[in-house]
């Protein structure tokens, strides 16, 4: 299973019906450049493993790398997310490997990511991949 890094707005393209899946919130239209700007502006790093067709990105990772004072270098994931029909073959598992791997070769102190309450087989892959509950992530909607 080789992870691929999206660089182009082909990779993008590539992977937009797992984003659009994971992410319905976001613009069909705009998501495309979005993500090419994040990345080339911002930092953000997409990493994929195409579906076993290689028509899509049956999963993908998401992530950037962050300074904080609280913990020094780490890599923040954003998302990661495996189409059903490619869950239980070791999608999640190799991308968050390969961003151990880069966290590893960079220097980073560690690797945070947000997980919903409810996603139980996604907590176990992280416990079993050596993650911990650090804590409760608390957010403010401003209007």
């Amino acid at each position: 299973m080789e992870c691929k890094k999206a660089i182009t707005k082909t990779d993008i393209e590539f992977c937009k019906e797992a984003i659009m899946e994971f992410r319905p919130n976001l613009d069909p239209e705009t998501v495309v450049d979005q993500v090419f700007n994040m990345i080339n502006q911002e930092g953000f790093e997409l990493v994929f493993l195409p579906n076993a067709d290689n028509t899509k990105a049956g999963a993908f990772i998401g992530y950037r790398k962050l300074n904080m004072l609280r913990t020094g270098p780490i890599i923040y994931v954003d998302d990661l997310f495996t189409f059903g029909e490619c869950r239980n073959q070791g999608f999640a598992g190799a991308l968050l490997d390969y961003v151990t791997r880069h966290a590893t070769d960079e220097g980073m102190k560690s690797i945070h990511l947000d997980s919903g309450y409810t996603l139980h087989p996604a907590h176990r892959l992280y416990l079993n991949k050596g993650y911990y509950l650090a804590c409760n992530h608390f957010a403010k909607a401003i209007n």
